[in-house]
């Protein structure tokens, strides 16, 4: 039996969609420098879910990747003094 119009767009569009979710894993995988597994302790934790609170973020890893990017907008000596021990 023929498929119909509607069942080959559901099939193209099916195809599509693969094609699209493996384009979007090839370019995650090309821009990954490297992949950060670390226990976080219960003060880290909480500065990270005030961070998620304040920004509106959902994710821990779009949080930590915003907070990275605003502090290289630091000088280094600002940098510096604002790293050492508290």
């Amino acid at each position: 039996m023929a498929k119909s119009a509607a069942q080959r767009m559901r099939e193209m569009r099916a195809r599509q969609k693969m094609r699209d979710e493996e384009r979007d894993e090839e370019r995650a995988a090309r821009l990954t420098a490297f992949t950060l597994n670390m226990p976080f302790y219960q003060r880290e934790a909480a500065v990270l879910e005030r961070l998620k609170r304040v920004s509106g973020v959902d994710e821990n890893a779009d949080a930590l990747a915003r907070a990275l990017n605003f502090l290289n907008t630091f000088d280094d000596q600002t940098l510096r003094d604002g790293m050492k021990d508290p």
